[in-house]
Order: structure tokens, then sequence, then C-alpha cells
């Protein structure tokens, strides 16, 4: 599923000076800091990357931690940092220096380069995004513009149904919503609001209690005969997925883009909603349908992907729902009749859950078929595109390349040792009997 904890950051930031000021004086924009992370308590490298004043004159900071992820950036007041943070000293904290960073890199002596190799195998072991020097330059400048815009987050935290959650990046909502320390918003609407009142007034007067659109499926029922009874597809709370046309309710799924953003760092899509459909996964009660996570895909997408953004909201993390997310977005590639594979690049948890996902399910397919199977054979049985399920037999030392053909090397022991690997995931079924969808643009009158 969606892992939610801190990862490094995806890009190194340059060496800067430190400025030659005190506390009392202020630090400066760009000054290496000691700061207590309120995420452990914990002191850690970090950088001003804003200042501001409090309504009774006191400094505060806007600060990245270095050794981790800008969805932890925060404003912290000048009593949580207590001193300066050498740079390229090579002298991190000693707090600070069990980071995953400081852990993959300790090995290094000073005379040794980071390597490309290296670098990958930093990336592929943190879930790392390339850095900017590491972009084309045309993208090289895209991305510096998108920092530069979205360094400091606007929106600290929302309150959406039952939870309150932190928000990890900026979303562009308009004047004078943005400015707003926290946001309301209506779990069925997704409107948002700067007050609570004004939220349960809204509440008061709107008649939905679920997404506006299709419900094209949900979770079957526990039998009579054991009502409490959970696992495979039986899911508690019970489940629906509604599938919302962007065309035609648009203000809601540009709500839901804005939403999304909050926790996303590269989403760019954010009114265009037309071309997109949104599938909108829902816990189920008897006071409505509360999203919990969705995921959106083209009408008609000319690269054959059958997912362009998915999303779990942190206050619903680890109960297996990204992973249930993917495998329905595969669900519809097959009644579509098609391979399909996620846009990218994928965010670094998007990337957690992909690799989490295929493994399992090429590993099922390969138990569950018994007799030789091709590559071919796989993607057919799961409808994953044949170079994502190369990549993955890889991983798995499963697949040989010989005489200029990939062989499948795989007997059922290493199969079944494997999957005691992943047995402990938390994995929801899909009932597809109970998924009715038709392709879009397959029934004439539909859309």
């Amino acid at each position: 599923d969606l892992a939610n904890f801190p990862r490094p950051a995806p890009a190194q930031r340059p060496a800067v000076n430190i400025l030659e000021t005190s506390p009392e004086q202020g630090y400066g924009i760009g000054t290496r800091v000691s700061c207590e992370a309120t995420v452990d308590g914990v002191h850690h490298p970090a950088e001003i990357v804003e200042r501001k004043l409090d309504k009774a004159g006191g400094l505060h900071y806007y600060v990245h931690y270095t050794e981790f992820d800008k969805r932890l950036d925060e404003w912290v007041p000048a009593s949580r940092i207590s001193g300066l943070h050498s740079v390229g000293s090579g002298e991190g904290l000693s707090r600070a220096s069990t980071a995953p960073a400081s852990d993959l890199l300790a090995g290094l002596t000073g005379d040794q380069k980071m390597t490309r190799r290296l670098k990958r195998q930093f990336a592929e072991m943190h879930h790392v995004g390339p850095g900017v020097e590491e972009l084309p330059p045309l993208d090289q400048h895209a991305e510096k513009e998108h920092q530069e815009k979205t360094k400091v987050k606007n929106v600290q935290s929302i309150e959406l149904g039952r939870y309150q959650m932190d928000t990890w990046y900026y979303s562009p909502y308009p004047e004078p919503h943005a400015s707003c320390e926290r946001l309301y918003i209506c779990e069925y609407t997704l409107k948002y609001f700067r007050k609570r009142r004004t939220l349960l007034r809204h509440l008061a007067k709107t008649p939905l209690r679920a997404p506006p659109g299709d419900e094209i499926y949900r979770s079957p029922p526990p039998p009579a005969s054991d009502p409490g009874r959970v696992g495979g597809a039986i899911a508690s709370p019970p489940l629906s997925m509604y599938e919302v046309d962007g065309k035609k309710a648009k203000v809601y799924c540009q709500n839901l883009c804005l939403l999304s953003k909050l926790f996303l760092d590269h989403k760019t899509l954010y009114y265009d909603v037309d071309p997109f459909l949104f599938y909108v996964l829902c816990e189920r009660d008897a006071h409505g349908s509360h999203v919990v996570g969705y995921f959106s895909k083209e009408k008609d997408s000319a690269e054959g992907n059958n997912l362009a953004c998915i999303l779990t909201l942190p206050a619903h993390q680890r109960k297996g729902y990204g992973r249930f997310l993917i495998a329905f977005s595969y669900e519809l590639s097959k009644k579509e009749g098609r391979l399909g594979s996620p846009e990218r690049p994928l965010s670094d948890l998007g990337a957690v859950s992909y690799r989490s996902y295929w493994m399992r399910a090429i590993l099922e397919a390969l138990r569950d078929h018994r007799s030789a199977m091709s590559i071919k054979d796989i993607s057919e049985a799961t409808a994953i595109r044949t170079d994502d399920v190369v990549k993955t037999l890889e991983s798995l030392s499963l697949i040989k390349y010989w005489k200029g053909d990939h062989i499948i090397s795989v007997t059922q022991k290493i199969i079944e040792e494997h999957m005691r690997s992943i047995a402990n995931q938390k994995t929801i079924d899909i009932d597809v009997s109970r998924l009715h969808w038709t392709p879009y643009g397959k029934l004439d009158g539909r859309r």
C-alpha cells in the first residue's frame, strides 16, 4: 500500500553560504540550521525557505529538512531552531545521522565519488526521483520554476469528514482560500470553505451523499450466517467505486484535483478535466459514501495508459486501498481487452505501490497456471504491459536472457518462497461479478 514514512528529498538543493546572523536578528533565507522536526521530535539539518512575523511580532520560519522529502516542510517558531548547521563539512548532527541517506552513504570515504551506479542504487532503495541536474535542459527549467512556485505550502491542514489531515504540498486553491491555515472540505461535493460553520450550513443544504457519478462496484456483504466476516472481497466498512465523468461533473473533478494536489507534488491537472474519467473509492455507511482515494484515466489514451493519477488520502493509508485502486485499474483494462500501464513518471510512493502490485499479480499468475508461461501469457492473464512484466521478473531474478530471448526460470518452490515474503501485505480482493461497467464509447448514448 502507499507508505507514509518520510522519504529522502527527490533533488539535492545547492550548497549555500551560512549567513552571519544570530537568533536575535533572525536567520536569513537559505541559512542551514538544526531544527526540531514535528514528525519525530528530533533535531535534523534544515534549510530556511521562508520567514514571517506572527501577530505578536515573533519570527516563524518555514524549513525544509534536507534529508527528507518536502512533504515534511513546516512552519516552526524560532524556539525550535537550536543553531547553525555547517554546510559541506560532512559532519551532520549525530541524531540526524541515522537518516536513510546517511545510512546508505556512510560507507563512502571522502575520496570516493558518488558514481552513477551508486546514485541509481540510492534512488532504487529510497524511491528518490531524479535530481534537477539529471533532467533534460527544458525539463530542468520547468522543474526549477515548479520548485520555486510551490516551495511553501499554502494550506497547512484540511478537515474532511471525520478526519483532520496535515497537508504535504502546495495546491493552487484560489484566494482567499489559498491563504487559510486550514480548509474545511465537504466529503460529498468536495467544495471547500474557510470556516467550519460555513461547511455545516452547506452540509445541511446539499442532498448529495455520494460522488456525482455511476456506482460501478459495491463490495459483497458478509454471509448471513457470519455477519462479522471480513476477508477476500468482503471489506469492513464496505466499499463502493464511483465513475465520475470530468466533462459531466467538472466542478467536482476540479475540486478533487485541488484536493489531491495537497498530497501529490507533481500533479499538473487542475482544470482541464473533460478528457478524464475519475474512479472514486468510498467507504460506505448509513450516512453516505465517504471518499478515501481515487484514480483517474484518460478516456482515450494514445499511449495505452490505464491510469493517469492515483491517491489514497493519508488518513486511509495502510488499509490496502492503494493496491485496491491499482488492481481496479487493471480489471477495467481486462474488460477493455487491452494491456495497461500507469502514466509516467510515477511519484515515489506510487512507484513503490506499483512494484508491490506487479510482484503479487505476476506471482499469483505463475502459481495458479502451474504449467510453463511466456511473458505474453502473463501479460494477457494480468493485463500488465509486457515491459512491466519483464522488469518485475528481473527484480525477482526469475528471468534470463538467452539467445536473444527472455526465458522465465521458475519453480513452484521459488514462487512459494516469494509469496511468503508478501503474505502479510494488506489486500482487498475485487469480486469481478459485482463490477458493472462498460468501456468508454462502447455503448451509444452512455456518455
